[in-house]
């Protein structure tokens, strides 16, 4: 099984191993350069509101450096022989050196990038790229992954290695290396397409079906990180109802309450009519006119509770179910503040609301204590 660099001529081959007997003898004060980088990132995140899951970093390998270094390309006049990509792979190759912040979701990549690009005084951005944005335009699925190029200022580590790898040449502390940030769906799997594509032992056993699969995972991943995304926003949009300084003292207007209805309750949506008023009315007659008082009324448990006491045939709507949880809290005081006098002609929501109180009643009467 042949190699990039086992299909060298002679003067290529010589060159690239000149290359790899230097990256080996530097390797490990460039391993050293890795540990700061990765530290230096560490300490750019503490006391962030964004955690990365974690950070990993590597150097790359000698074997590794051998086969980037031993990439070819066609010769610039078309039939001559082919050249080196990286005729200077010590100065060249930017990825000898390549740190790896794994977040939680999707919208975290842009926050992680924009913090390390802040970080001028450590960092000189020279590349940020969306290795996605191919896929995306393409119409397919793939890597997902953002990369930027950093190059450290002034580093004191980096000046040990340079003196190490050229001892006549003054260091500058200048240094490029990759930085990968990606979600923990795309790091595994990218973790696994590399292994089975890149790493294989035999690059016999391959298959096209793999290239569908691989396809197909990519595609399932990106749902799943899109749904949690959903997810994870609407737990901070609920968790803001909560709060009784920030949305949770924001008044109740028609346009409110069917924002947070829909929030909490979407799978108990309106049929006709997208007025919203009515409830105004309801909740008004309690006093309840902030959105932390409509969360407060609007918990499961109540609904469940409801549900089980009024055993209703057919699913109630929004007004339905609001009108069942006042009363549910409010006993005969939602009867008084909302229906008929007692003493009129005709009390057919009096009557309603009463019955369905008598159901409320025996329901908790049968409750264990």
């Amino acid at each position: 099984m042949s190699t990039p660099w086992d299909d060298l001529d002679d003067r290529s081959r010589q060159a690239v191993d000149a290359s790899v007997e230097t990256f080996a003898r530097i390797r490990p004060a460039l391993d050293a350069v890795r540990q700061d980088a990765e530290a230096r990132l560490r300490d750019a995140f503490a006391g962030s509101d964004l955690v990365p899951l974690f950070f990993s970093s590597r150097t790359k390998s000698v074997e590794s450096f051998r086969a980037k270094a031993s990439r070819t390309e066609p010769g610039q006049s078309g039939d001559g022989p082919p050249t080196l990509v990286f005729p200077k792979p010590l100065a060249q190759i930017a990825d000898l050196v390549g740190v790896r912040v794994i977040t939680t979701l999707p919208e975290e990549n842009s926050s992680a990038a924009n913090l390390i690009k802040r970080q001028r005084s450590q960092f000189d951005c020279r590349s940020d790229r969306e290795k996605d944005i191919g896929s995306i335009e393409s119409g397919t699925y793939g890597y997902s992954s953002r990369h930027l190029i950093l190059r450290t200022i002034h580093n004191d580590v980096v000046r040990e290695f340079q003196r190490q790898l050229e001892p006549d040449a003054k260091p500058t502390g200048n240094y490029a290396f990759e930085v990968q940030i990606r979600t923990i769906f795309a790091h595994a799997w990218s973790e696994i397409e590399h292994d089975i594509r890149f790493k294989a032992d035999d690059p016999r056993a391959w298959s096209p079906h793999f290239d569908r699969q691989f396809t197909a995972t990519a595609a399932m991943l990106e749902s799943v990180e899109h749904a949690f995304s959903d997810l994870n926003e609407n737990y901070n949009r609920v968790r803001s109802y909560w709060d009784p300084d920030g949305e949770g003292a924001a008044p109740l207007t028609a346009e409110r309450i069917r924002e947070v209805w829909q929030t909490l309750l979407p799978h108990v949506d309106r049929k006709s009519r997208d007025d919203w008023a009515w409830a105004i009315e309801l909740l008004d007659a309690h006093g309840i006119d902030t959105t932390l008082g409509l969360v407060e009324l609007l918990q499961a448990d109540a609904i469940s509770d409801v549900r089980k006491a009024l055993e209703h045939r057919y699913s109630p709507g929004p007004d339905r179910l609001l009108d069942d949880l006042l009363l549910w809290r409010f006993g005969t005081d939602h009867i008084d503040a909302t229906a008929e006098p007692a003493g009129a002609d005709s009390t057919p929501r009096r009557d309603s609301l009463q019955r369905r109180l008598a159901q409320m009643r025996r329901y908790r009467d049968q409750q264990p204590e």
